[in-house]
This record gives structure tokens, C-alpha cells and sequence, in this order.
């Protein structure tokens, strides 16, 4: 069966299309993606700018165009947090579908967590036991962790990497009060996670742990999907103080870094950081599966 999951992120949108059947992996068949930065399209209220909307239409439209032309029978599209956050989300799911004949939706931050979660397990298996995942975004970061197929705990917190550079650094708040707050919002709530029990496995997802990973040394993604990748919390920490010295065309020099996201990779930093230290983690591994994988996987658990 050949089905497009389109995916509506803070920073990018991006439409994978896969061959699925329940029982096996989704195999990538195509792949459409186009930075939106919806993120940076809010105005004073938290609504999607009239130019955001446009930009979403277009890209929307085009997307499902493209899956047309590829044979998708269905197409899985949802939005997260930059979508979820706007005081005008109606509005602008509204417009959305209309135009594109799609069924676009608003994912809840916890159910962001759980899919990805799902993604990560089926990736890794069993063996992983009590797994521990982390994922960063544009708008929100991601915590889950549990030993069945479904995690006991899914979090959301808004510590995304394109919000905090947006509400923090490009707004002239220092850094020392940025670390405090991101520092803050996760440990009121990592007892939850901690409560289970230390993690079997810690794995992240997301392009910001991905090019975390690559800085400090990890395959590149031309060495393909199945090169095992890691983080450790000793390169990180004195890469976070490197990267704060650093201009964005300096950032964007950096092996893994795509110059779109560069101004980002710095906040992004301090909360893979932070969550790491708050979770008692020394190591992350890099998981090629994250949250389209997970949607694809619970609507071929479901068919």
C-alpha cells in the first residue's frame, strides 16, 4: 500500500511517502519538503501571519498534488506545535483543507511524544527495555519513556529550538536567564520520568539531536540509517559553551548543520543539555524513526 504522511513542523513541512503493508517496515519511496518556518510567522497575539497562511496553502496543496501523482492512496497529515499554539488554528486548518483537500490536524503534544515513542520502539525492539526518548522541535521538546510498546509517561514542554532562539536569544534576553528557564520547566516535571526508574536505552530523535550528534563526531547520513549514532553528554556540554561564542554563518559551517536551522542549533543545545542532565542520561543514541514513522506505523497497526 503506498500512503504519504504529511508532516506540518515549526521549522519545516515535510510529505514522506512509503510503501506499508502491517507486519513489515514503511520503506521511503519519496520525499517532499519545504522550509516554512511557521514558527517565525506568529504576530504579537500568536496568530499564523496572513503570509504564513499563504505559505502553508501553497505548500499543502503542492504536497497533496505530489501525492496524487504518486499513486497514495492515503495521505496521514497533521501539524504540531507552531499549528497548536496559534490562537487562529481553525482558521488556518480551515483554509488549509479547503484548498488542498486534505484532512490536516492538530496533533496534541503528548500524543507527538507517544507516536514517536512507538516509532523508536519498534526501531530499536525489546531489547532496548525501560526506553527513554527525547525529541527537540521547532516549537516544542518531547519526553517519553516506558517499557511496553506504549509509554507510562509522554511529555510536552514549549522549549522548542526555533521558539526559545525566536522569544529569547533574538529578543536580547541573556543566556544565563534562558539556561534558568529551560532548566526550570523540565525538572518540574522530569520527576515523572525519573519515577519508573533509570532508562535501558536513551534515544533521541529530531534534526537537532541529529546534528548535535554529527558536531560531536557521529557518520554522516550519507553512511545510511543503520550506522549507529551517538551523543554523549561530555561532548555536549563544551560544545554548548562553544556554540554560544559563535556567529550563525560560523554555526552553519559545522559538519550536519543545514544553514536554515543554524540560528536555531545553539538554544537546541542547551535543552538537549538540560534534558539530559535533568534525566540523569550521560548517552543518547540516534534513532532514524521518529514521528512520521510513528503515525504511519499506528494506521497500519490499525488497519
Amino acid at each position: 500500500m503506498r500512503m504519504g504522511v504529511l508532516d506540518i513542523g515549526s521549522n519545516t513541512g515535510h510529505l514522506l511517502i512509503v510503501d506499508g503493508y502491517r507486519g513489515g517496515p514503511p520503506v521511503p519511496a519519496f520525499s517532499y519538503k519545504e522550509p516554512l518556518r511557521l514558527a517565525e510567522h506568529l504576530d504579537a497575539d500568536q496568530a499564523v501571519t496572513p503570509e504564513g497562511i499563504e505559505r502553508l496553502v501553497k505548500y499543502v496543496v503542492e504536497a497533496a498534488a505530489q501525492a496524487q501523482d504518486k499513486g497514495c492512496t492515503t495521505v496521514l497529515a497533521f501539524a504540531t506545535s507552531a499549528v497548536r499554539d496559534a490562537v487562529n488554528a481553525d482558521e488556518v486548518l480551515a483554509r488549509v483543507n479547503t484548498a488542498s483537500g486534505l484532512d490536516l490536524q492538530v496533533l496534541p503534544g503528548d500524543q507527538e511524544a507517544r507516536l514517536t515513542f512507538l516509532a523508536v520502539r519498534r526501531w530499536f525492539g525489546w531489547s532496548s527495555g525501560r526506553l527513554g526518548v527525547f525529541d527537540i522541535g521547532g516549537g516544542s521538546l518531547e519526553l517519553a519513556a516506558g517499557s511496553d510498546e506504549s509509554p507510562d509517561v509522554a511529555q510536552s514542554f514549549p522549549l522548542g529550538a526555533g521558539r526559545l532562539t525566536r522569544e529569547w536569544l533574538e529578543a536580547g534576553r541573556s543566556t544565563s536567564e534562558l539556561r534558568l528557564h529551560v532548566r526550570a520547566t523540565i525538572a518540574s516535571e522530569a520527576g515523572s520520568v525519573l519515577r519508573g526508574g533509570a532508562f535501558d536505552h536513551a534515544v533521541a530523535t529530531s534534526k537537532t539531536f541529529r546534528s548535535l550528534a554529527r558536531i560531536c563526531g557521529a557518520a554522516p547520513s550519507a553512511d545510511g540509517q543503520f550506522v549507529r549514532r551517538l551523543l554523549t553528554r561530555q561532548a555536549l556540554t563544551p560544545l554548548v559553551a562553544q556554540l554560544g561564542g559563535m556567529t550563525t554563518a560560523e554555526i552553519a559551517a559545522l559538519p550536519g548543520v543545514s544553514p536554515e536551522r543554524a540560528h536555531q542549533i545553539y538554544a537546541g543545545a542547551l535543552v538537549a543539555e538540560a534534558a539530559m542532565d535533568l534525566c540523569e542520561v550521560e548517552v543518547l543514541e540516534i534513532c532514524p524513526w521518529a514521528l512520521r514513522e510513528g503515525v504511519l506505523l499506528q494506521h497500519l497497526d490499525q488497519l
